[in-house]
């Protein structure tokens, strides 16, 4: 079972991660013109962003065994507390989360407190590039995931979403994703914007020019982030470009 809400130790291997990882290129940095995501339902009413701080170690060891471009690096799109970027970092991989809300930012709550570095914030639903300080190249990464994020976006703005993860994921690499099919009130207020089908949500990603990767599916067995027990409704995907 992921881990929702628990803040871990700091411990040596962490603090050696991030020494090397901010050796490596200085800084990380975000480029957006909107850094808070002000007008959604979940920085205006936080709950998620306020609670959530998943992690799920059996889940890291899967993708690390997944072929797809190595050295593993992680993009994880509505990271909340920071927990599944801080697991990777703690074993020794590149890990960075991009939040829309900023109420962890400003709390310090949960991983924000420890690995601020690698935890940014940004609408994702506008564009951003996320780039070394050294080189102020963009940064690729070999995997993007998203934990019951893409229901929270507006359907006339998925398609910026995946302009931005293409902006970043690697030749090669994959999405993962676990995507909720229910409605979800909070506050008298609707926290879901798109609220569809599996079968619209995997005919969008074809027209958005992805495809599902059901081999990589079964690699997995079950080993999610979220999902299953903890999100009834929801269903998983493992996302590749579609072959030109």
């Amino acid at each position: 079972m992921s881990e929702w809400s628990r803040s871990y130790p700091y411990t040596p291997e962490l603090a050696a991660a991030k020494a090397g990882f901010l050796a490596e290129c200085g800084q990380i940095l975000i480029e957006t013109n909107k850094p808070v995501a002000f007008d959604s339902p979940d920085h205006l009413h936080p709950r998620g962003t306020k609670n959530d701080n998943s992690e799920h170690r059996p889940f890291n060891a899967k993708l690390r065994t997944l072929p797809i471009p190595t050295p593993l690096r992680v993009l994880d799109l509505g990271c909340a507390g920071g927990g599944m970027v801080r697991s990777f970092l703690a074993e020794g991989e590149f890990a960075v989360g991009v939040e829309g809300s900023d109420y962890s930012k400003q709390e310090k709550r949960a991983e924000w407190g420890a690995i601020p570095e690698f935890l940014l914030t940004a609408d994702i639903t506008e564009p951003f590039a996320i780039r070394d300080g050294y080189r102020s190249e963009v940064l690729q990464f070999s995997c993007v995931t998203m934990w019951e994020v893409l229901e929270h976006i507006r359907e006339n703005k998925l398609a910026a979403v995946f302009a931005n993860i293409d902006r970043h994921l690697m030749p090669g690499g994959v999405v993962v994703a676990s995507v909720c099919t229910g409605n979800d009130w909070f506050e008298g207020v609707a926290i879901h914007q798109t609220v569809k089908p599996e079968v619209w949500w995997m005919a969008t990603f074809w027209n958005l020019g992805w495809v599902s990767r059901p081999e990589f599916m079964e690699h997995f067995a079950g080993e999610w982030v979220r999902g299953g027990v903890t999100a009834p409704h929801s269903f998983h995907v493992v996302l590749g470009r579609k072959s030109p």
